[in-house]
């Protein structure tokens, strides 16, 4: 329990990757602070059952992500995880998605991280972990914005580690490739019927066709990996780009 009295805020934390870096981070011992939309009272057993709080703060408004950040704070442990997808070509992305994107993946985590560092500072201790992608890395087309908006936070932190390499906060990506979650698997059997492909199929020629190891990554995997970085074994680590993507960006 490394975390005991460590306050922890995750963004996006409601299903999915956030979730299990939620439970990860809970698991050690830290007070957590879950954000994001969903059933109301689904969002109150996962409340229950890490003993959490929870903001409904919309990550698109300014005012409500420092009303989150004011009434949850001052945070150890930030996780930037929140997130959208739009797949389109250049010419034909429609604006708002293209904007809110980058305002959700990237400017969001802008707002969160400057509201959070003076506490971090003062306290001489922080760890500010953001959900990036194999595509903060690498490119694929009709990913304009996605792939804009991940590269851009793997550059953001790491100016941000660099400004506080000396003040006892680190800042550090994740990448994962294709996770394996509840969005994935629903995609599986509309694919399977436009383009008459088996279940595998689908699965290796399409989801991982990107990635070797041919299989998908665990929320889990993911969640223990940002538990590592919150570990005082990990002070040392900043400014790093940690891929969990079955081998994708080796090439």
């Amino acid at each position: 329990m490394f975390l005991k009295g460590k306050r922890a805020l995750i963004t996006g934390s409601t299903s999915g990757i956030g979730l299990a870096i939620a439970r990860a981070l809970s698991a050690e011992g830290a007070d957590i602070v879950l954000n994001g939309f969903g059933d109301a009272d689904e969002i109150a057993k996962l409340c229950d059952e890490m003993g959490a709080t929870h903001s409904g703060a919309n990550l698109l408004k300014t005012d409500e992500i420092e009303t989150m950040m004011a009434e949850n704070g001052p945070v150890d442990i930030l996780v930037n995880n929140a997130g959208m997808q739009h797949v389109a070509p250049v010419e034909e992305f429609p604006v708002d998605k293209f904007e809110m994107i980058i305002a959700l993946n990237l400017v969001a985590a802008f707002h969160t991280t400057r509201l959070a560092v003076p506490g971090m500072k003062e306290k001489g201790w922080g760890r500010i972990i953001n959900t990036a992608s194999a595509h903060s890395k690498q490119a694929s087309p009709f990913k304009s914005a996605y792939v804009a908006s991940k590269h851009g936070i793997d550059g953001f932190t790491k100016t941000i580690a660099l400004e506080l390499a000396q003040s006892g906060v680190t800042a550090n990506c994740i990448s994962p490739g294709y996770v394996w979650t509840p969005l994935v698997e629903n995609q599986i059997p509309d694919t399977m019927k436009a383009r008459n492909m088996t279940e595998e199929e689908v699965k290796n020629d399409i989801l991982l066709a990107k990635q070797p190891t041919k299989k998908f990554v665990q929320v889990e995997e993911v969640g223990a990996l940002a538990a590592f970085l919150c570990r005082e074994e990990a002070g040392n680590i900043t400014g790093t780009n940690y891929s969990i993507d079955g081998g994708w960006t080796a090439e």
